[in-house]
C-alpha cells in the first residue's frame, strides 16, 4: 500500500513537472511581447537561481568552492540555459508556443544520437532506431512544410528551437560530470552561472532600462521564473532520485500535448495538419526512445 501511495505521488509530481515545462512556452510567448529576449532570459535565470540557492541553504547544503566544478557549472549553464533559453525566447517572437513545445520535445532523440555517435555508452537497439527515425521525420514534417508558408521568417525561428533542443541534449550528456553531487547543486550553480553570463549581455544588447514591459509580460516572467524554472527544477531533481530515467525523460513527451493545448486555449494558436502529423511521429519516436526495456525471462529446463 505504501509503495502504491508513493508511486502515485511521484506520478502526480511527474504530471505537474510536465505541466510546468509545457506551460513555459506560453509564458515565454507572453514575456517576449514587451521584454527583449536576452533580458527575459537573464531575469529568468537570476530569479530562479536565487530561489534555488535559498532552497539549497534551507536544506543545509553547501555549494562547491573548487574552480573545476564551477567551470563545469558554466559549461552546463551554456548548454542548459544561456543558449537554449535565449534561442527559444527569440524564436517565440515569430513562432507559436505550441510549435515550440513540439520541436523541443525531440531532446531525447538528439541526446541518444549524441551518446550513440560520440560517447557510445548506449546500445543501438531496433526500437531506439525506430524512435530516432520517427522523431526526426516528425521534426522534418513540422519544420519543412510549415516553413514553406513563410520561409524568410518562420524557418530561422524553427531552426533556432531545434538548435536549443540539441543544446538540451548536450546538457543531458554533459550532466554526467556531476555524479556524486546532490542534484540541486548543479541546478542552482548552473542557473546562477547563466545569470552571470546573461546580465552583462542584456545590458549591452537590450539596454533593459529603456524597455517598457507590460504587466502581463512581467507576470509571465515571474511565473516562468518561480514555477516553470525554480519549482520545476526542484521537482525534476527529486524525480531523478525517485523515478530515475522516467523523471528525466517521460516529461519530454508528456509536456508536448500540454504545451500545445495551453497555446491553443490561452493564445488562440492553431496548428496545421502537417504539424499535427509531425506531432504524431515525434510522440511515437520519443515514446519508443524512453520506454524501459522489458526484462528477459530465462526458462530453466
Amino acid at each position: 500500500m505504501d509503495n502504491k501511495t508513493d508511486m502515485t505521488r511521484e506520478l502526480v509530481l511527474l504530471l505537474a513537472l510536465s505541466a510546468l515545462w509545457g506551460a513555459s512556452y506560453t509564458f515565454i510567448k507572453i514575456g517576449v511581447e514587451t521584454i527583449a529576449p536576452v533580458t527575459l532570459v537573464a531575469a529568468r535565470t537570476l530569479i530562479a537561481g536565487l530561489l534555488l540557492l535559498a532552497v539549497i541553504r534551507w536544506r543545509g547544503l553547501r555549494m562547491p568552492r573548487d574552480r573545476q566544478t564551477w567551470i563545469y557549472f558554466l559549461c552546463q549553464a551554456c548548454l542548459n540555459s544561456v543558449l537554449p533559453f535565449t534561442l527559444i525566447a527569440w524564436a517565440e517572437r515569430t513562432t507559436d508556443a505550441g510549435l515550440a513545445a513540439i520541436l523541443n520535445s525531440t531532446t531525447p532523440i538528439f541526446a541518444f544520437l549524441i551518446t550513440a555517435l560520440i560517447t557510445r555508452h548506449e546500445a543501438m537497439t531496433s526500437r531506439k532506431l525506430f524512435g530516432v527515425s520517427s522523431g526526426l521525420i516528425g521534426t522534418a514534417l513540422i519544420i519543412g512544410l510549415g516553413a514553406l508558408d513563410n520561409i524568410g521568417q518562420a524557418l530561422p525561428a524553427q531552426l533556432a528551437i531545434v538548435a536549443a533542443t540539441i543544446c538540451y541534449a548536450g546538457a543531458a550528456v554533459f550532466g554526467r560530470n556531476f555524479r556524486g553531487l546532490d542534484p540541486m547543486l548543479p541546478a542552482g550553480g548552473s542557473l546562477i552561472s547563466g545569470a552571470v553570463i546573461l546580465i552583462p549581455v542584456s545590458i549591452v544588447v537590450d539596454h533593459p532600462w529603456t524597455l517598457s514591459p507590460s504587466l502581463h509580460s512581467l507576470l509571465a516572467l515571474l511565473t516562468l521564473s518561480v514555477f516553470s524554472t525554480a519549482l520545476a527544477f526542484v521537482i525534476y531533481f527529486r524525480l531523478m532520485q525517485t523515478l530515475g530515467s522516467v523523471g528525466a525523460t517521460a516529461q519530454a513527451y508528456l509536456r508536448v500535448p500540454i504545451g500545445v493545448a495551453i497555446g491553443v486555449i490561452f493564445l488562440g494558436e492553431t496548428l496545421s495538419s502537417t504539424a499535427g502529423l509531425g506531432l504524431v511521429f515525434v510522440m511515437a519516436g520519443v515514446v519508443a526512445m524512453t520506454l524501459p526495456a522489458r526484462a528477459r525471462v530465462r526458462h530453466v529446463v
